[in-house]
């Protein structure tokens, strides 16, 4: 037993439902095979001695009534009235041949009294069809009638002994069935307790190697759920996948629990430094501040300068519209960047002082500079943050359009998807190589540690990048460009309402 014990915990899980699975198949053959059995010995076997039986007390029947029938037809008054004498010689026919002539069926005594009997009976219909010839012909035939006469006699003789030998083997049959008809009940009771005690022997293998084994680590789980690492390793004897399930999970447990306790360790250390975090939060919030106090106060000199000049020499060569638009562009201008205190502004507000600025670019540039402003939401009820377009407009005519002698066009486009705002403020001027591109994102990806370059990227770009990502958790700041074609500045920002924070 200890060594099945043994074979059966080294045996694969697939195995031991395999080798169950067979045990539980051959218990059902086993059962079906004996209840056939069973089957055959009180049905067939039984039913086989009643059908010789009933069919040798058939010929012995119709041998009389044959012999009774021919009497009637001899002695009656209309020798043409023949419908009772033949039903009963065809009867006698069927009663004689219906018993199969099989010397495994019936033995060598009743195999050759039915062997005899036919060749009797052959002889006998020749010999009794004659004389019913002669009858009819009114021949001399009383000899030939009682030749017949003991014919039949001799046909019931012959009949009478093959009923008696059936009989006598029919009876020595059921007495050799007997006894193994009464253990039949000992035999099924022995074999239902042979098949009960396997299946059950199987089946507590099955729940000492499976299902114990998996009710563990189902119990070490629960506790484990409820934050206890350190409770005992779970303990098996199975050399199969439940037996590395178990090895694994022990060595999980194990690895949890000491990295929980790292966990605990650092946490004190997190505290400390939470204090800390906090002080240099509100510094980088004050120096963000800085940043766009900064920021409103770089307006470029060249920019005035440029665009002074072009208002005088306008003054001279058109009427005073043109200039009284270009002066009151450049107040509007100066109005926002010196007045404006809020962090975040109306769509509309970023969207009037661009169209203000590009203006005064026209004005400078002339048919060089295109510029297109396209946008699918209410300027009016969403707010972003304030002096994002203007720095990023400056960057593109400076950097994009200014140095392309053909000019080119700056666009604004500004859309909704889902929750969030997704502006794109390009142009269609030099752009930049591959190489350079890379050098500026990975500059913006560096956070606000990084000093950007502003001969490549521009004025303001940098903080522009630095606000967007400090304000809007979730937002993007990209740079697409390629050479001779252009470049876009992709900004995605959370949706936000008309209400404007200070």
């Amino acid at each position: 037993m200890k060594k099945i014990r043994t074979f059966w915990e080294t045996l694969t899980i697939k195995n031991k439902i395999k080798y169950f699975t067979v045990s539980v198949f051959i218990a059902i053959l086993a059962a079906i095979l004996f209840d056939v059995w069973i089957v055959k010995l009180f049905m067939m076997d039984f039913n086989d001695i009643m059908v010789d039986n009933a069919g040798s007390g058939m010929i012995v029947n119709a041998i009389d009534k044959e012999t009774e029938a021919f009497d009637t037809y001899v002695h009656g008054s209309d020798p043409d009235d023949t419908a009772e004498w033949d039903a009963a010689v065809q009867a006698t026919y069927d009663a004689i041949y219906a018993v199969p002539l099989s010397y495994q069926h019936l033995g060598p005594e009743r195999f050759a009294i039915l062997q005899s009997l036919r060749t009797s009976y052959d002889t006998y219909c020749k010999y009794r069809n004659q004389v019913v010839s002669d009858y009819q012909a009114e021949k001399m035939y009383i000899d030939k009638l009682y030749d017949v006469y003991s014919m039949q006699d001799y046909l019931s003789l012959y009949a009478q002994r093959f009923v008696e030998v059936t009989m006598r083997e029919g009876n020595a049959s059921y007495l050799k069935m007997t006894p193994l008809v009464l253990y039949v009940p000992f035999l099924v009771a022995a074999l239902g307790i042979v098949l009960f005690i396997v299946i059950i022997q199987i089946s507590k293998m099955m729940n000492r190697s499976i299902t114990e084994p998996v009710l563990k680590l189902a119990s070490s789980s629960k506790k484990i759920a409820a934050n206890d690492f350190f409770i005992e390793d779970i303990e098996v004897e199975n050399q199969d996948e439940i037996g590395d399930l178990v090895t694994a999970f022990n060595k999980m447990k194990f690895a949890t629990g000491e990295y929980i306790k790292a966990l605990e360790e650092k946490r004190e250390a997190l505290d400390q430094l939470h204090v800390q975090e906090l002080e240099t939060l509100e510094i980088e919030k004050q120096l963000e501040t800085m940043n766009l106090e900064l920021l409103k106060s770089q307006i470029n000199p060249h920019f005035l300068f440029n665009t002074l000049n072009v208002i005088a020499g306008m003054a001279n060569l058109e009427d005073a519209a043109t200039t009284e638009q270009m002066i009151e562009a450049l107040s509007s201008l100066f109005r926002y960047n010196l007045k404006t205190q809020a962090k975040e502004a109306l769509l509309s507000q970023e969207l009037k002082v661009s169209r203000d600025y590009m203006y005064l670019q026209k004005m400078r540039f002339g048919g060089r500079v295109e510029f297109e402003v396209d946008c699918e939401v209410d300027e009016n009820s969403v707010i972003v943050p304030t002096f994002t377009f203007q720095p990023i407009l400056e960057n593109a005519i400076i950097h994009g359009i200014s140095p392309k002698v053909e000019g080119g066009k700056v666009f604004i486009k500004v859309r909704q998807q889902d929750d969030m705002l997704l502006i794109d403020v390009g142009d269609t001027g030099i752009g930049m190589d591959a190489q350079t591109l890379e050098s500026i994102r990975k500059q913006l990806a560096g956070g606000e540690d990084v000093s950007l370059d502003e001969d490549i990227v521009g004025i303001g770009l940098g903080n522009i990048n630095r606000r967007i990502r400090a304000m809007y958790p979730g937002s993007s700041f990209e740079i697409d460009s390629e050479k001779d074609k252009g470049t876009t500045i992709k900004i995605q920002l959370p949706l936000q309402g008309a209400e404007i924070n200070d």
